[in-house]
This record gives C-alpha cells, structure tokens and sequence, in this order.
C-alpha cells in the first residue's frame, strides 16, 4: 500500500522500510510495510494490540534477531544502508540507534555507572565525567541527581528511572533513538516530563516511539502511523499498516474509516 503524505516541505528520509514481512517460522506477523521515518522528528506509531507495533519497532535497530524463528523479508535502509546486509553488524546496529524499554531498566549500578556502562564496553576514549554530564542534562535529570551520583540508579523514582535510561542511550552517542511505550508504567507527572524530553531531544535525534495513548501521539509526534490487526486463516493475527500522515491529519482528518474510528474511540 502507498501513502501520499500531507508535507509542506521535503524531509530527509533516516529509515526506509519497504515491503516488509516480519514472520515467526511460518507464521506471518507483518506484512508488506513500506514506511519512510524522517530526520529529527518524532514518529508515533499507535494501533490495538498485537497489531505489530513493538515488532517492527525491533526491526529498526534487529533487536528482533534476538527471538528464536524471526524472520525478515524485504528491506529496512538506513541513511542508504540496507540494515539486513549480511555485513552489517547488528551490534553495531544497536549502538547507532538506542531504544528505551516499556518498563524502566536500570542497572544494578550507580547512577554514574549507569550512565557510562554503554559508552565504556564501546570504548569511549573523551572525558568520561563530561559525557555522564552532558548525557543526564540532556535527558532532563542532572540537576536532580548531581549531588548523588554514587548511589544506586535503583533507588530513582520511576519517572527519574527512565530518564536515566535515556541518559544511557544518548551516552553512546546514536544517531535514532527507539521508544517502546516508555511511559506506560509512569505517573502523569513523571510522562509529562519525558514527553517535553522528547520535544527536546528531537532537535538532535529521530525519534520512534510505539504508544497505545492517543492523547501523548497527539502531543509528542510529527507523523503518525496507524496499524490494525486481522485474522489470518491458520487462527493466528497478522498486522498492517493501514494509514501513515502527519499527526494532524490522522487524528483530524484521516483518510481511512478504520483511522477514524480508532483515534475517535469507536474502534471495537
């Protein structure tokens, strides 16, 4: 399926997805995705559960390889580099483009720790206290934690847990950043915070973030990508993407009834 995007200028393609099938041994869990994802914008992906969201969120940067059967047919480039080439090194893939889980994951470690662990095993080579620094300013927690870097990460508040985790991921220094629902296991407050985290961090990062709220795609996302789910013939469920626009015009004036009914709250 194409899609004819409502841009007022061109943009500058960071991911390009075409025509991909994502399958678990036999079974076809995406199929035929063709999206392009552009630099320094935030893209929203939404849709019910199980329509493959998280799945080809994964496929961004192969976190997917790490699954027993998973298998991708079609393309996924990368700044124009085919990101399943049999040279490309999916560690390397996962170093360039960070992702921040659902549920926040800190270390076992110090705050500091914490922060440099990433950037260490990669052989980070500068200032080492001036990269933990500029990584908790940018992720919005310096002035919170500076005073207590030496203790636990464990010990943050749930919102400041997954602040720091994004401080961990902008410490590697990657060029996308991947959001998993990061702020579904959060307060009000505390996503309120990550959300203008991430209206800043966009001016530097391309941003993908999965969200089952359509009030925080409304709010934090550029473009916006709407997935469905239907059953295949064999009983399982197969996902889709259905309609790709700028955010206002799926929430406001979607092409597609399926759109409109979900973002409306008539999707049943």
């Amino acid at each position: 399926m194409s899609f004819s995007i409502t841009t007022t200028e061109p943009q500058e393609t960071v991911f390009s997805a075409n025509d991909v099938k994502v399958y678990y041994g036999k079974f076809l869990a995406l199929k035929g995705i063709s999206i392009d994802i552009f630099k320094n914008s935030v893209t929203a992906f939404i849709g019910p559960s199980g329509c493959g969201k998280s799945t080809l969120l994964r496929c961004f940067n192969r976190l997917n390889d790490l699954i027993e059967n998973f298998h991708l047919e079609g393309k996924i480039v990368y700044h124009h580099q085919n990101l399943y080439d049999p040279q490309v090194d999916p560690v390397e893939v996962r170093r360039r483009i960070g992702m921040v889980f659902q549920k926040p994951n800190p270390f076992p470690k110090s705050i500091y720790d914490n922060v440099a662990f990433g950037a260490r095993i990669n052989g980070y080579k500068g200032d080492m206290d001036e990269l933990v620094e500029k990584s908790l300013r940018s992720a919005a927690l310096w002035d919170e934690v500076k005073d207590k870097l030496k203790e636990s990460g464990l010990a943050l508040s749930g919102g400041q847990q997954q602040r720091l985790c994004i401080a961990r991921a902008i410490a590697v220094q990657p060029d996308a950043i991947l959001m998993d629902e990061p702020c579904s296991a959060l307060d009000p407050i505390s996503t309120l915070r990550v959300e203008e985290l991430i209206h800043q961090l966009k001016e530097r990062y391309s941003i993908i973030i999965v969200t089952h709220n359509m009030q925080q795609a409304s709010r934090v996302a550029d473009m916006t990508a709407f997935f469905n789910v239907e059953p295949t013939d064999k009983g399982g469920r197969m996902g889709y993407l259905v309609e790709y626009d700028r955010t206002e015009v799926i929430f406001q004036t979607p092409k597609q009834q399926a759109t409109q009914e979900y973002v409306s709250g008539r999707f049943g």
